[in-house]
């Protein structure tokens, strides 16, 4: 059976031919190919510590169990699709919702674990049915809907819990790291959110020096005198030694709260199969169900010990564009890199001594960004908001889920906030489709022009 481990050696091992590319089933030199894979560890950091500690989970475990995930899902495809699998930032929202209802770190993972499972049985469905029935279950302007409320709904996150703890950091912070997404090309500017967290260690570093202790809400909301950058359980921590582990728990409540991520991990696994696609220049249109399958065993297996959700990274996909080395030899190396960090405790210190005004600062950018993915995802897809088919369940759903609206089913029992606001997209675009009449759905402009754009060729007014 091919597994997809072995590799031709391209050209001489050392430097692609001007415009050559090296494809996914070739390697350059094992040294070049260990480099490539540091490459991609460093590309998939800033994003891969940040959401387990957003989740309050074990950054160690995450990063470790991002390169079993990886190792799973080049085996599952054979090689044919280079990709990393890292944490995932989509569940940041579910995590604080579960948590902000009581929920433990083994119930944010048994809810994970379950969407797992539907991510898993959703790409057996596209390898028997094909690519269509995600068209057809979850159009783009579904799906644009509840990444946006998805995005949108971690606002309040940021407002509440990190922004407060130093709003000067986060301020300075933030501003850096939209400098770095601007400003800075290829290589560095995908790594602007590790860029940022770097930064934002130094600015809180100076200033504990400066101006001394702080006043102002620690970690677990307490408002008190701390230091913004507390290093003192890094000393303690070990250099070698495991990650610490727990099993899941299963609520029904933070099930029904995490399930309508799936849809968001279907888009992302489904946008990266495709643009790999382009880069090499192979049909991967097979691959898709047997991708989005991957990535759901590689989020069990993940969430089962006590580590966060993993799914496709686009900051990898930047990498091999830059590179032009598509071979998965990399992200084999990549993948044993990440083993090796997951078992130093000490790295884990670090990560989980961020101060809280850096993560306000980050968080400010990260999330719109993932919200405004929703937007970009119409934007491909042509989606015409004027027709009130697609217009009228996308906004309901999305105030539903970014004003955490809640509906009472019984004394012990409700939907609110992403949970609803998802249900109410997906079931109201089909309900109000199935009763529409037949010029709604044939998604030309129903509404008044002038309401939604400008007309370029339109007569201006005059002064």
């Amino acid at each position: 059976m091919d597994l997809g481990v072995r590799w031709k050696l391209h050209g001489d091992g050392r430097t692609p031919a001007p415009g050559a590319v090296v494809r996914p089933d070739e390697r350059l030199s094992w040294p070049r190919t260990a480099g490539l894979g540091a490459q991609h560890v460093v590309a998939m950091f800033g994003a891969s510590f940040v959401a387990p500690v957003l989740m309050g989970l074990d950054p160690n475990l995450a990063i470790m169990m991002s390169g079993v995930a990886t190792v799973v899902f080049l085996l599952a495809t054979r090689g044919r699709v280079p990709s990393y699998l890292g944490c995932s930032l989509s569940f940041v929202g579910v995590a604080a919702v579960i948590r902000a209802d009581g929920g433990s770190s083994a119930t944010v993972t048994g809810a994970v674990l379950v969407v797992g499972a539907a991510l898993f049985l959703a790409g057996l469905a596209v390898r028997r049915f094909g690519a269509r029935i995600i068209h057809a279950a979850m159009p783009p302007i579904v799906t644009g809907a509840v990444v946006m409320l998805i995005g949108f709904n971690l606002a309040p996150v940021t407002a509440s819990t990190y922004w407060p703890q130093d709003q000067w950091t986060a301020l300075l912070v933030m501003l850096f790291t939209g400098l770095a997404v601007v400003c800075l090309r290829g290589f560095w500017s995908r790594i602007a959110i590790f860029l940022g967290l770097v930064f934002g260690y130094g600015i809180s570093w100076a200033f504990d020096r400066v101006f001394g202790r702080i006043h102002s809400a620690d970690p677990s909301g307490k408002v008190t005198d701390h230091w913004r950058l507390d290093f003192s359980a890094v000393g303690q921590a070990d250099w070698i030694g495991l990650p610490s582990f727990h099993g899941p728990s299963f609520e029904w409540s933070a099930i029904l709260v995490a399930l309508p991520v799936v849809i968001a991990l279907i888009a992302e696994n489904a946008g990266h199969v495709k643009a790999v696609g382009e880069m090499t220049g192979d049909d991967l249109d097979d691959r898709l169900g047997t991708a989005i399958s991957a990535d759901g065993v590689g989020s069990m297996l993940s969430t089962a010990v006590g580590g966060p959700p993993t799914t496709t990274y686009s900051e990898n996909i930047g990498v091999m564009a830059a590179t032009r080395v598509y071979s998965t030899a990399a992200y084999w190396a990549a993948a044993c890199f990440a083993l090796l960090f997951g078992l130093c405790p000490k790295f884990g210190a670090v990560v989980a001594a961020i101060p809280g005004g850096v993560l306000g600062g980050i968080t400010v950018i990260l999330y719109g960004m993932i919200g405004l993915l929703g937007a970009q995802i119409w934007i491909n897809a042509k989606v015409d908001l004027r027709n009130p088919l697609n217009l009228v369940p996308a906004a309901a759903g999305i105030i539903i889920g970014v004003g955490n609206v809640s509906l009472e089913i019984t004394d012990t029992f409700s939907l609110s906030g992403i949970a609803l606001g998802t249900l109410v997209v997906i079931t109201g675009y089909h309900a109000l489709r199935a009763f529409a009449p037949a010029h709604l759905r044939t998604q030309e402009p129903l509404l008044d022009e002038g309401t939604s754009s400008y007309d370029e060729d339109a007569p201006r007014a005059r002064p």
